[in-house]
């Protein structure tokens, strides 16, 4: 079995890199890549994990990127992910640049909590302190985030899921990702020596083409005119595409000579780790 698309809790996870990997033995997964969000602070330590545990791992990365097309949206940017496979977790380019996203995720984390407590005030809720700011730093071993913040806000009892954290309050009071654009995105990654993956291009409920358009084929049109001198592949199996998704991408990328990869994208709440059905040829891409 083979999952390429795996969150620690380096990012949002749930799960240590060893637990992960631990999941996977029980459940014959024998090819694996971590892709945490815009951190790869966890790789070193899971190609030598994977190594111990006799399970094939490719080291990974999902980077989020600012991205527009003039004729969708009236040409103004979305959020799309990128899944960076099999780069050198050494390269000073790659680790400088996720650093600053880094920093500059603490400083967006910051600004959310004023706009959250800003809300807050309208409805009476206590404010949100620099101690509870610490605290949320507390529970992230890698890069703080959004999810960060709605478990925290689970925890405090102000909603009762991390989904209506996001519902009621996060959207509302978001504040501009680190603008990373697709070229810088693939230069650093195959600079790195890797391979710069589309990820979920059709998820209805993630970062994903649909925010500028449902229709499949136009999708395509805008990788086709947009993105293919910057990308290796598109993620073809996703726990949330649908056989005609996957069976539309795959055509695609055979038509272009991309590569194609998939994961259950797990954050281990529920574990669907392995879920997904990749066939094994996947694996023989990365040879």
């Amino acid at each position: 079995m083979i999952d390429l698309h795996i969150h620690s809790n380096a990012s949002d996870g749930k799960f240590t890199v060893i637990e992960i990997l631990n999941h996977a033995k029980v459940r014959n997964i024998g090819f694996v890549a971590i892709t945490d969000h815009d951190s790869i602070c966890s790789q070193t330590q899971a190609v030598k994990e994977a190594k111990r545990a006799n399970i094939k791992f490719v080291t990974g990365v999902e980077l989020n990127v600012t991205f527009a097309h003039p004729r969708f949206k009236e040409g103004k940017p979305v959020s799309l992910d990128f899944l960076g496979y099999q780069y050198d977790p050494a390269d000073n380019a790659l680790k400088n640049k996720l650093d600053s996203i880094a920093k500059y995720r603490e400083e967006r984390a910051k600004k959310i909590l004023f706009n959250l407590n800003t809300e807050f005030e309208k409805e009476n809720i206590v404010a949100l302190t620099n101690d509870d700011f610490r605290h949320i730093e507390e529970s992230v071993d890698g890069v703080l985030g959004r999810p960060h913040i709605a478990d925290y806000l689970v925890q405090k009892k102000i909603v009762k899921t991390r989904q209506e954290a996001f519902d009621k309050y996060l959207v509302k009071c978001d504040v501009p990702k680190y603008p990373l654009f697709l070229e810088e995105a693939s230069k650093l990654v195959r600079k790195a020596g890797g391979k710069l993956v589309l990820a979920h291009p059709n998820d209805p409920h993630g970062t994903s083409l649909v925010a500028l358009t449902k229709f499949l084929e136009e999708q395509t049109q805008i990788i086709d005119e947009k993105m293919l001198s910057f990308i290796d592949g598109v993620e073809c199996w996703h726990s949330r595409a649908t056989i005609e998704t996957t069976n539309h991408y795959l055509t695609f990328a055979k038509n272009h000579g991309l590569i194609m990869t998939g994961g259950s994208d797990c954050h281990q709440k529920p574990i669907i780790m392995g879920t997904v059905q990749i066939p094994d040829w996947v694996a023989n891409q990365f040879e």
